[in-house]
């Protein structure tokens, strides 16, 4: 974001002089986090996450990168390494408890950035493309965490492999070619966990690429904010640094207090047991969930249970799991609104309430054994997850009266304080 009333980096010292102008490295980074650049001065704490998601993304690579070390993509060695790395290797325990549940706080504060993106309309003009990179990065997240799943080849690894590679399957024509092609024969195999493991490897520096993209794209029209109005003058921002960085530092106390209390006192409360059991591809576990970031997604696949118009209900499931994430590439065209922010618009505040609870409830039944009447009640929930998006935001933004807008960042911060005081 540029403003003429930034701050500019002029170094003062002869060797950063010399720096500056061989390689602006220096320069780049003042301008990105720090007193070069300008924020709007009303941000709240649900503007923490964007860098939560980048420490949560630092933790993985550094932990994943030495767990690979010691781990074997072989089926015959993968659990036993596994199981090499929890007993023998110094502080392997540490290493594969905080990458295994740094990947479930991953999701918890990008699931958390999504949805404040969603109540204050940053995805919509000018900011499409920070909204469309951000989806990139979901997307990517969520590929790596599936083949993550699978590398300590438990039975839940190895049948959940089987599971979701089999959804490809259902494609007509070029699904059996692509489920044979990602696996390396006819089922989960070392063909498959090496797979698994070099784009598991992979795809975090491919994250991390995009996640520069993200941070570039945000950078040219700058951040949105809790009012939803663009910057008017020097008067409706802060330096980055100090103010944001102290912040961010009060927020990234707060995770690491949480993840350590899950890390060190409940590590196993977000897996499932039957992981700690070797693959056996003659005994198929009783009920086959994903881990729970995918159960919402999981949830949807499975409300197809009957054909429609000749169509299989399992390709129908595929075609909606997949839907429910391309559709919010489209946000920013379905909803015309031209207010950004929940916070003056009543109408669509309880919708996105009712949304909140929607996806909870898709969640609790993904997680769910596939009987009624959670299966009833998942259909009911995907049914307004889409009609929410297709139908609800449409007609709320061009029906809904909403209320009036402060003239600027500043008069919206004074106001607040005066209703406080």
């Amino acid at each position: 974001m540029s403003f003429p009333w930034a701050n500019h980096y002029e170094p003062k010292h002869p060797l950063m002089q010399w720096i500056d102008q061989r390689l602006p490295l220096p320069r780049f980074v003042y301008g990105a986090v720090g007193a070069g650049y300008p924020v709007p001065r009303n941000l709240n704490y649900w503007w923490n996450f964007g860098v939560l998601s980048g420490v949560a993304l630092t933790i993985q690579l550094i932990t994943g990168i030495v767990l690979a070390m010691h781990y074997a993509s072989n089926g015959a060695l993968a659990f036993d390494s596994v199981e090499h790395i929890m007993r023998d290797v110094n502080s392997g325990w540490l290493l594969r408890y905080a990458h295994a549940n740094g990947a479930s706080m991953f999701f918890i504060v990008v699931y958390i950035h999504i949805f404040r993106g969603l109540f204050f309309g940053s995805y919509k003009a000018p900011r499409e493309m920070v909204w469309l990179l951000g989806l990139v990065i979901f997307l990517l997240m969520m590929a790596t965490a599936f083949m993550g799943y699978v590398l300590p080849w438990g039975q839940m690894s190895f049948w959940g492999a089987k599971v979701i590679t089999g959804l490809f399957g259902a494609i007509p024509l070029v699904g059996e070619p692509i489920q044979t092609w990602l696996l390396g024969g006819f089922a989960p195999d070392n063909a498959a966990l090496n797979r698994f493991f070099s784009l598991h490897y992979l795809l975090p520096f491919v994250i991390a690429a995009v996640v520069i993209l993200h941070i570039w794209a945000l950078h040219i029209p700058g951040s949105s904010n809790p009012a939803g109005v663009e910057v008017k003058g020097p008067q409706d921002t802060l330096p980055f640094h100090p103010y944001y960085t102290a912040k961010d530092g009060f927020g990234l106390g707060v995770f690491l207090i949480a993840f350590a209390l899950l890390l060190f006192f409940a590590p196993n409360a977000l897996g499932h047991p039957d992981n700690y059991i070797p693959a056996n591809p003659l005994s198929t576990p009783a009920h086959i969930v994903p881990e729970w970031y995918f159960w919402p997604f999981y949830a949807i696949l499975r409300a197809f249970t009957v054909d429609i118009f000749g169509i299989p209900a399992k390709l129908l499931g595929v075609v909606a799991m997949f839907g429910s994430i391309i559709l919010l590439f489209f946000l920013p065209w379905l909803d015309n609104s031209p207010v950004r922010s929940g916070h003056y618009r009543p109408l669509f505040k309880s919708f996105f309430v009712l949304l909140c609870i929607d996806v909870l409830i898709l969640g609790y039944c993904g997680g769910a054994p596939a009987a009624e009447p959670y299966v009833m009640i998942s259909q009911v929930a995907a049914a307004y997850y889409f009609a929410h998006f297709l139908i609800v935001l449409p007609m709320v933004a061009r029906f809904e009266k909403p209320l009036p807008l402060p003239g600027s960042i500043t008069e919206a911060v004074l106001a607040k304080n005066t209703i406080a005081a």
